[in-house]
Parts: C-alpha cells; sequence; structure tokens
C-alpha cells in the first residue's frame, strides 16, 4: 500500500494561562519540532507514534506519504491560526490523493479557540474528501478525550498504554498492524464497542507504575485475544471543559458479543475500583518537610511532583509555591527544574558564571499565591540550551531549550530555561550542570513523566499541591460545559449535584 501518514499533538487545558502558538509547533516544546515532507520519516528512530508505524509499515513493505508531523507542549487552547494551518496542511495532502490509506498521529485532547474537538473536526474533514471507503487509523494518547465526531470519522483508534509515555512508538506500530487487518478484512467486519466511564480521574492517578491503573492495562491486556483485535482504555485528560471530556474504554473485533463482553468487563473493573482512583495531596510545606525526613538517611534523592505547575498538563513551569517552601524550611542540597524564565536566563548570561544578581524569579502565573521571588541568587553555570533526551520517553532526541542558567539562592539550584518543557529527562538537569543524582531533594515541574527517568534514582515519590493552573484534582476547576452528569472526582459530586445544592442553599 500507499499510506499517507500525518501527526498533529496536543494536549488542551482550557483552564490554563498560554495558548499554543504556530511557534509552539514548530519549536515543539518537547516533542520533535515541526517537520514536513521526507523530514517526517527522521522520526523513525524517536519514541513517538510516528516512528513506531513508520518501521512497522516499511517492515511490512508498505509506501509511506508523509505530509506534516507537529506537536506542542500541553497548554490552553490551540490559536486558530495554528490550527488552520497544520489541519489545512494535511487536508490540502489528502485532497491531492495517490495513496491507498491514512495514519494519523494525533492526541486526542485538542481543543482550538474555534472548535472544542480539534481531532474530531479535522478526522471529519478528512473523511469529507476520502468517502467511507478509506482506511483511517489513528493513534491516541492514554489522556484523551474520545469523542463521538472521532469514532464516526475514524475506522479505527488505538492509545497509549503506559504513563510515563514510554510505549508511544509501540502504539504507532500497533496502529499499523491495525490498519493491516482493517485492509485484510472485508468492508464493516471490525465492530467498535464503547463504553464512557463516569468519573473524572486526577491526572496523577493515571500513573500505570503503580494501581489501579497498573492493574487496569494488565486486564486489557488480558482481554485483548482471539476475536478481539484491539482494546484502549484513555483515562482522558481532566482539564478540558467541553461535553465529551472524561475516560472511555473502546474495543474493536470481527465479533460483536466477544467485543462488548470485553469492553464491558475492562470498563465495570475500572467503575468497581473508583475509590482506588483517588489521589492524597500534600501542601508545599508538609511536602518538603517529609522530603528533609527521608532524606537524612536516603542514599537517593526524594522526589517532589510539583504537579499543578505541570508543563506537561497545561501550567507554565513558572511557579514559586515549592521554591519558596524549601526556603522556609532550611532545605539543603535541593534541586528545582526547569523555571521557565528567560528573562532571568537572560540576565544570567550577562553576569557570566560567579555573579550575583537581584532579580524577581518568575511567578508570573497570575494564579492566587503565587508571585515573582524577589532574591539574590548566584550565578553557577551557563548553557546554550542544547540537549538530548537520554531517558525513554523521547530518547535520542535533540532538543533546544534557549539559554539555561543555575541559579542558587542559599541551598536551592533553580534550573532556568528560555524554552518551556515538562523535566522529563534527567539531562534537563545536566545541561543546566545539576547532577540530580548528587542532590537530597528534587522538585519537578511535572506530574508522573519524569518517573520514566527518575525512577531509577528516586528514594522516594511525594505530590504537592502547590498554587498553579493545573489542578491536581478535577473538582477543584471552574467547569461550565462539562458533562453535568459526571462525577468530577472519584466519588464525587457531578456538576449537576454542586449545582442543585447550590440552589438549595441560595433558596
Amino acid at each position: 500500500m500507499k499510506i499517507l501518514i500525518a501527526g498533529f499533538q496536543h494536549e488542551t487545558n482550557t483552564f490554563a494561562p498560554t495558548k499554543a502558538s504556530w511557534q509552539s509547533f514548530v519549536q515543539g516544546e518537547g516533542f520533535p519540532p515541526l517537520k514536513r515532507g521526507e523530514d517526517v520519516l527522521s522520526l523513525r528512530d524517536v519514541n513517538v507514534p510516528a516512528g513506531g508505524f513508520i518501521q512497522a509499515a516499511q517492515a511490512a513493505g508498505h509506501t509511506l506519504v508523509p505530509v506534516i508531523w507537529a506537536g506542542a507542549s500541553a497548554s490552553a487552547h490551540v490559536t486558530e491560526d495554528a490550527y488552520e494551518r497544520i489541519a489545512g496542511e494535511i487536508v490540502d495532502a489528502v485532497r491531492r490523493g495517490g495513496y491507498d490509506a491514512i495514519y494519523l498521529d494525533l492526541h486526542g485532547a485538542m481543543v482550538a479557540e474555534h472548535l472544542d474537538d480539534g481531532e474530531g473536526e479535522l478526522l471529519a474533514r478528512v473523511r469529507a474528501v476520502v468517502g467511507r471507503d478509506m482506511p483511517v487509523v489513528v493513534s491516541l494518547d492514554l489522556h484523551a478525550n474520545v469523542t463521538g465526531q472521532m469514532f464516526a470519522h475514524a475506522d479505527a483508534m488505538v492509545a497509549y498504554r503506559t504513563y510515563p509515555h514510554v510505549d508511544m512508538a509501540e502504539t504507532g506500530e500497533r496502529a499499523a498492524h491495525l490498519l493491516m487487518r482493517l485492509v485484510q478484512a472485508r468492508a464493516g467486519a471490525l465492530k467498535c464497542v464503547v463504553r464512557r466511564i463516569p468519573f473524572l480521574i486526577p491526572v496523577n492517578g493515571m500513573c500505570t507504575l503503580a494501581e489501579p491503573a497498573r492493574g487496569a492495562y494488565e486486564c486489557l491486556a488480558a482481554l485483548e485475544r482471539d476475536s478481539i483485535v484491539s482494546l484502549s482504555f484513555a483515562p482522558g485528560f481532566p482539564a478540558s471543559d467541553f461535553p465529551e471530556c472524561g475516560p472511555a474504554v473502546w474495543g474493536y473485533g470481527f465479533d460483536e458479543a466477544a467485543v462488548t463482553a470485553a469492553v464491558d468487563a475492562l470498563a465495570s473493573g475500572i467503575i468497581a475500583q473508583e475509590r482506588d482512583w483517588e489521589v492524597q495531596f500534600l501542601d508545599p510545606d508538609a511536602a518538603v518537610r517529609e522530603a528533609i525526613r527521608l532524606a537524612e538517611h536516603a542514599t537517593q534523592p526524594v522526589v517532589i511532583a510539583d504537579t499543578q505547575d505541570n508543563p506537561g498538563a497545561g501550567g507554565d513551569s513558572n511557579t514559586m509555591g515549592l521554591v519558596r517552601a524549601l526556603l522556609r524550611q532550611g532545605a539543603r542540597d535541593a534541586a528545582v527544574g526547569l523555571i521557565w524564565d528567560p528573562q532571568a536566563a537572560a540576565k544570567a548570561h550577562e553576569a557570566g558564571v560567579g555573579a550575583t544578581i537581584d532579580i524577581e524569579l518568575a511567578g508570573g502565573s497570575d494564579v492566587p499565591g503565587d508571585a515573582p521571588l524577589a532574591g539574590r541568587f548566584v550565578v553557577e553555570h551557563l548553557a546554550d540550551g542544547r540537549v538530548r533526551f537520554d531517558g525513554p520517553m523521547m530518547n535520542g532526541m535533540w532538543t533546544e531549550i534557549g539559554p539555561v542558567a543555575c541559579l542558587r539562592i542559599e541551598g536551592v539550584r533553580i534550573a532556568v530555561s528560555s524554552v518551556k518543557m515538562q523535566i522529563f529527562d534527567r539531562n534537563l538537569y545536566r545541561v543546566a550542570g545539576i547532577e540530580p543524582e548528587r542532590m537530597k531533594i528534587l522538585v519537578n515541574k511535572s506530574s508522573v513523566h519524569y518517573r520514566a527517568d527518575f525512577d531509577a534514582i528516586a528514594a522516594a515519590h511525594l505530590v504537592a499541591k502547590a498554587p498553579g493552573p493545573m489542578a491536581a484534582d478535577p473538582a477543584d476547576l471552574p467547569w461550565r460545559r462539562i458533562d453535568p452528569s459526571l462525577r468530577l472526582r472519584p466519588n464525587g459530586a457531578s456538576l449537576r449535584e454542586l449545582s442543585g445544592s447550590a440552589a438549595q442553599a441560595g433558596g
């Protein structure tokens, strides 16, 4: 076959402060920078779904027609300009023809300025060009908010099964095999069954290195056999305020009864464990005190996840709540990364290594309880910010995070970058001159992804709720448009119930 391939990835937090512009996709912000044409095939050895698809499709002897691949860090809405430019390039290539099937590497939780369902709209535009007979297969992120429009216009979709996402390329490979099964089958033979999960799941509770997520995916793998061609569970991205936000389970197979039984068994098991999907959080000072206590006798660093400022979920990686807690508690040999503050990095480079600078660091989130940290910082290290990822997530990929500085204040070292990026790889500390293994405490601007590379060196993991734009508990968000019957946290109230309680209190 000749297979058209393209990618368009964005996870949208509609409550976040900063939107994803065209330039965000050009830079990549932790994803590979935007690629066009044959350059898309350079993703072959990168741990992204397109990479796994390319390898599997080429190994099977298929010819690829690459169009564009674009991804950007999670943020608020994708601008209309960025969406239309990227979606337009994909649809224009679809219109040109010359292929037998289509593969799209999508996220599944994209909201643009002008439309709720970025992926569903793109698939609808593609389907309007190619008609019903063209096979269209899609890979999705584990955090996809899958929609009716996506199911209506894709012949098959498959989602990641790990968080941290170490199986992105593997998911692309599964999508390739799914496409081949689809093409080999007679038209309409592949049946799809979907079930919605009736509660939002906190992002920190989705980690597949721990229960209950680990068990859910083990169950999924055990059920995916015989006539079940593919099963997926997407816990969703619980910060996108539109009616179809939320978790879902779906499957494909040739025996509809068998697919229904498998999907129902998986969904029922997840719902039965609803209480286990809850997450316990620490306030900043409690997290730091516990980290200091644990670090006293540990031989490896204690890691605190600064989850509410995770740039992988819509934060801007610039809140100062946990830095202040480290200073209040007198933490020593502590490091924080990455803090996104191009102005501070520029002042450090202007002053030079060894200089002392008086600045107001970051704190520009406009979140109540956060503010810039005014202080005197020692410039300990400077670098140009070019870094290669050696950890499991984006292994082998080079990126640039602009001028980087290590700024020390008392016993705390802060890795400051000029480009926003989640710290999912230890080299993002090393580029700032910080050896993470030598620290007693690490504060990572991440929720779960950091564990892919940091688990091997962590004595313990703590999750802190410092002021930030990404609510760790989805029930803390000011929802307006979500399905009113969906519980806003495990065993929590729905928007309808909360509205009814408020009305009764007001009456």
